[in-house]
């Protein structure tokens, strides 16, 4: 059996450092559509059973875009599992061909799973709601802004900026409506999503873009991904507080929002959340419990394309 390959990629703006293990080769090529081929070319030689790298602000999409589309199984490392896993082998110093060695030897010591990239109308919406995302934040600055100036020119100033983000913001909500009825596939899923109390367009954009394993996953598995399952605290004799940690955190939040709103005006969460009341859970506990109810039964809508009015729903 030939030993098997595996390489680690950090990613730079200007150029990729890779790594390969067992075999030692460690090389540089520009990030660039010519580096990105010639990485391609060297990488054929070696047919590197994992390739590995960091999530660096989206300067990784190309390369990994790349690597999948030449038939490499690759996935994208959280840069907290790289950091974790190198104070674990005592390693402290930092060069940039160090971090590629160090992404080799992830792949090569746990070899997770590698990860299959969305489509392109996937990773169309990603971008749309990721900017719309950005809008939003951009709004919240400058309005926190207008309400602490007290110059008149300033806040004019302000205010004509507001306008304008507000203007962007529409438009993005136009184009990923758009992106929605372009796609069959998106169009029955929104559907289905935004016929549930509590669920909104933003619930809805959120849940296709960030999550599109909704519906094939259990029901244990999508909530450890979205990071809504209590988690275990315990040692020895001692009995820690569950708690909820990691996943997903843009589709937490949205989850967050619709179960405030579901707890009043959606008659089954509704009841879910009185009952954990009445049993003396505090209000946080008992939303959080009603934010993975909410998943659970979206995640069984999406399943088996049913509304929210359907049987197996409710």
């Amino acid at each position: 059996m030939p030993e098997q390959m595996f390489v680690g990629i950090d990613v730079s703006k200007a150029r990729l450092d890779v790594a390969v293990l067992p075999s030692g080769e460690i090389f540089a090529v520009e990030n660039t559509a010519a580096g990105l081929t010639e990485l391609l070319i060297r990488l054929s030689e070696v047919q590197p059973h994992l390739v590995v790298l960091e999530a660096t602000g989206g300067l990784e999409q190309a390369a990994m875009l790349a690597l999948h589309d030449a038939g490499l199984a690759v996935t994208v490392l959280n840069p907290r599992q790289v950091r974790h896993f190198c104070r674990a082998l005592g390693k402290h110093a930092k060069t940039d061909r160090m971090d590629a060695v160090l992404l080799a030897k992830f792949a090569q010591t746990l070899q997770p799973q590698a990860q299959v990239p969305g489509d392109a109308p996937q990773r169309a919406l990603e971008a749309l709601l990721a900017r719309r995302r950005q809008m939003v934040d951009l709004l919240t600055m400058e309005r926190n802004r207008l309400h602490s100036s007290r110059d008149s020119y300033v806040q004019r100033d302000v205010q004509e900026v507001i306008q304008y983000l507000e203007g962007r913001r529409e438009q993005l909500d136009q184009a990923l409506q758009e992106a929605i009825l372009n796609s069959p596939k998106f169009q029955g899923t929104y559907a289905l999503l935004t016929s549930t109390p509590g669920v909104g367009p933003v619930v809805a954009l959120t849940l296709l873009a960030q999550l599109p394993e909704l519906g094939s996953l259990s029901r244990q598995k999508v909530a450890n991904l979205v990071g809504v399952a209590p988690l275990n605290w315990d040692s020895d004799k001692s009995r820690g507080h569950r708690c909820i940690w990691g996943g997903r955190a843009e589709v937490r939040q949205v989850l967050y929002m619709a179960a405030v709103t579901a707890v009043r005006w959606n008659p089954t969460l509704k009841t879910v959340f009185n009952h954990l009341i009445q049993k003396g859970k505090p209000k946080k506990v008992a939303l959080v419990a009603c934010m993975r109810k909410l998943l659970v039964y979206l995640n069984a809508m999406v399943r088996d394309q049913t509304p929210w009015h359907a049987p197996s729903a409710a």
